[in-house]
């Protein structure tokens, strides 16, 4: 049994360092992305088109994964892609879960008319198609990294409430929280010293699951071409060209498909492993 049980926290330790190992190599990638692109982004030389990568027969040096149809190096769009992909994880996800969690601990902490206040603004908000929503706010909004942000914070700050909202209602039924009451603290002191300490676990793997999911909305709003502007590398936008002539270059497909698949894969498995390590209960 014991055995047993170091067999998962070894598998859950791979799984969270292989997660974090994969997020330093975007960030690094994202901050010096002037540094470690070979080439220029938007650079276009059509004698060089349609290069292949590294391995294969017909290929140039300095293009280690090949070029697009207009002779731009897949690699360095790759990486300058990835500057748009994190500052969207970050900003949106962090912005997502103050919100959503703020009002998911009054919510479920204080209960009564705010409970029902905030359970129903909700309810409303749920109503609206998410994708459908995203598409109405970029239009009114403008296309832009900021109109993006702008969207998935408006969008999904309900995850966060809900979740959160459920969560510190169940720890508010706990005796440790009666005992502090009676102890004497206010009620903002057993908020923030005793329910929210408990909280954070679910608070960390949700918001490192929506840091993937905001990703993966600026890649579809890349693909439709409603994100940034169109001189400025992103997966979605490669995705989108990679599609139209995948017989020919299928590299400009595949490349940022798997780094698009890998960053939101490890933003799901990296809250998985923290909450794993840091939560009390599972601890």
């Amino acid at each position: 049994m014991l055995d047993g049980r170091g067999a998962l926290r070894r598998r859950a330790g791979l799984r969270l360092w292989l997660s974090a190992g994969w997020q330093a190599v975007v960030m690094l990638a994202a901050l010096f992305a002037p540094w470690l692109a070979p080439h220029d982004p938007l650079a276009q030389d059509l004698m060089l088109g349609r290069l292949p990568p590294f391995w294969l027969p017909g290929t140039e040096p300095g293009y280690w994964l090949g070029t697009d149809s207009l002779g731009r190096d897949v690699l360095s769009r790759l990486i300058h892609g990835a500057r748009v992909a994190l500052i969207v994880a970050l900003v949106a996800g962090t912005a997502t879960c103050l919100i959503g969690s703020t009002l998911g601990l009054i919510a479920g902490f204080y209960r009564g008319w705010t409970d029902r206040i905030i359970g129903r603004l909700v309810d409303i908000w749920m109503a609206f198609p998410p994708v459908l929503f995203a598409i109405l706010l970029i239009a009114v909004l403008g296309t832009g990294l900021s109109s993006v942000v702008i969207a998935i914070i408006v969008i999904d700050w309900t995850r966060f409430c809900r979740v959160v909202r459920a969560e510190a209602l169940n720890q508010s039924q706990m005796d440790y929280v009666h005992s502090a009451r009676v102890a004497g603290f206010s009620r903002p002191r057993t908020l923030m010293a005793e329910i929210l300490p408990n909280v954070l676990p679910v608070i960390v793997a949700l918001l490192t699951l929506e840091m993937g999911i905001a990703v993966i909305v600026e890649a579809i709003l890349s693909f439709v071409n409603l994100s940034v502007s169109t001189d400025r590398p992103t997966w979605g936008g490669m995705i989108a060209e990679g599609r139209i002539a995948i017989h020919h270059v299928w590299w400009v497909l595949a490349f940022p498909l798997a780094a698009l698949f890998l960053t939101v894969l490890s933003f799901a498995q990296l809250g998985e492993g923290l909450r794993d390590r840091f939560d009390p209960v599972l601890r």
